[in-house]
């Protein structure tokens, strides 16, 4: 006796019914290197078991074009990108991310309100920040006789030979050109926003232009400097502690490092936006933020993540006072304004040939 076909189609539904739904997988688009194994290690993975979604990881290099271009085009397969702030501000100009309320973040274990436990929070209404990171001066230990000991050192090629290693943009580079030439710290921004001041940082820079490689990552960084093909470069403070780690000969100074921080957005016109919601909220929590710290030192967003922390772990970080005397934050609405003049201004001194002087090593 065979069986009617509604009855196959009664137990098709039924199955149905009663199997789980089908877990999303959101793609985090973040950095390469330490530091997104930190970010795997320290909240991703916990978020995966703790939801059942599978969260997918894509590289980039920063920017905003990528992000427009889905947005425009209505085709957005990014969910959430942790982005520097800068590009975060202008992205948010241009209506390319979904706002982001303080109500979305969870309260300090102690119930401390998340508006008063982030460090900063209203920079942007697109953004949640998440760590503090760095760009000091990385060196090798093996290459010098005596190593470096101030900022000024990465522009002396007679008593520091070799070759360097320069962030392809002109953040970070033009502000410790106009230091390592006498500007105070507290008026870089001031005197760059000058044409003599433009001008004057990149003269500065003319010195090292033949001698540098220009990486584009923090990983492409860490490597020139393991690999031995650079004596020193500007490289994010995390990676070299992790490339320590690792054995290799590496040192840095924290002589005007550079620190700024990341937040994670939401692009707009996404297919999962709640659940990007759902991540943020994880991933800027207590507990994650100083899970990550414990896998990269850099300083989390939270005062309470900090707090979680062993003494011996926060004196490494770029937020200790002692590291932050020299210090200079990047003004990260002051390039949001400048960029897009400044860097095209920046490709085309790259491309112009300068002459090495005869008494420089070539």
């Amino acid at each position: 006796m065979t069986t009617p076909r509604w009855r196959y189609a009664v137990l098709v539904c039924l199955c149905l019914a009663l199997s789980p739904l089908r877990a999303d997988t959101l793609n985090v688009v973040s950095w390469d290197g330490a530091y997104v194994k930190s970010q795997v290690l320290g909240f991703i993975r916990p978020f995966e078991e703790a939801t059942g979604h599978r969260v997918n990881i894509i590289q980039h290099s920063g920017g905003v074009a990528e992000i427009r271009q889905q947005v425009r085009a209505w085709n957005v397969s990014w969910d959430v990108v942790d982005m520097e702030l800068f590009d975060a501000l202008r992205a948010c100009r241009e209506g390319l991310l979904e706002p982001l309320q303080v109500s979305l973040l969870t309260p300090a274990p102690d119930g401390t309100p998340a508006s008063e436990d982030f460090i900063e929070l209203d920079e942007s209404a697109c953004g949640v920040g998440n760590v503090v990171g760095s760009t000091v001066l990385g060196f090798r230990t093996d290459t010098f006789e005596q190593p470096p000991q101030q900022l000024e050192d990465l522009f002396d090629l007679q008593r520091f030979p070799g070759r360097r290693a320069l962030r392809k943009s002109p953040k970070g580079n033009l502000e410790w050109a106009l230091i390592a030439d006498g500007v105070a710290p507290a008026r870089v921004y001031e005197v760059l926003a000058t044409e003599a001041g433009l001008e004057r940082a990149f003269e500065r820079l003319d010195s090292l232009k033949p001698h540098t490689e220009w990486w584009e990552t923090g990983q492409q960084a860490i490597h020139l400097l393991e690999s031995g093909q650079v004596a020193m470069a500007s490289v994010y403070s995390g990676r070299v502690a992790a490339a320590r780690e690792r054995g290799q000969p590496l040192a840095m100074l924290w002589d005007h490092q550079i620190w700024f921080y990341d937040v994670w957005a939401i692009p707009r016109n996404g297919r999962n936006s709640e659940l990007a919601r759902e991540f943020v909220r994880f991933a800027s929590s207590t507990d994650s933020l100083a899970a990550q710290a414990r896998y990269i030192p850099y300083g989390p967003m939270r005062r309470s993540s900090l707090a979680a922390l062993p003494p011996e772990l926060r004196a490494r970080l770029p937020t200790a006072p002692d590291n932050l005397s020299s210090a200079l934050e990047l003004d990260a609405h002051w390039w949001s304004e400048h960029l897009d003049t400044i860097g095209p201004r920046f490709r085309r001194w790259l491309e112009r040939p300068v002459m090495v002087p005869r008494a420089l090593p070539r």
